[in-house]
């Protein structure tokens, strides 16, 4: 399945990242690598924090029709250190 984000698809996430509290957000993974050949949306934030994090995700999965996974970008981590790196800086 190919799905390479649109532009109108990365306004939303950044919107209701936003609308969640995030103050950082990265889009990491094969959306960013090969987004042609992308089978999910990886994003790192920062600012939102528990199961509003999860709560984010699953909404966001709802309103983009796609799988998505979300992880937190503290405690920073040598994960961290590396999606920072490589990953797409969205807010």
């Amino acid at each position: 399945m190919r799905m390479a984000i649109s532009q109108t698809q990365l306004q939303k996430i950044i919107s209701m990242a936003k609308s969640y509290g995030a103050v950082r957000l990265i889009l990491f993974g094969s959306s960013v690598d090969t987004p042609d050949q992308a089978r999910d949306i990886d994003l790192a934030c920062d600012g939102v924090s528990g199961w509003k994090l999860y709560e984010l995700a699953a909404r966001l999965e709802e309103e983009l029709h796609s799988p998505l996974d979300i992880v937190p970008l503290s405690p920073p981590s040598r994960f961290t250190r590396l999606i920072e790196q490589r990953g797409r800086v969205l807010l």
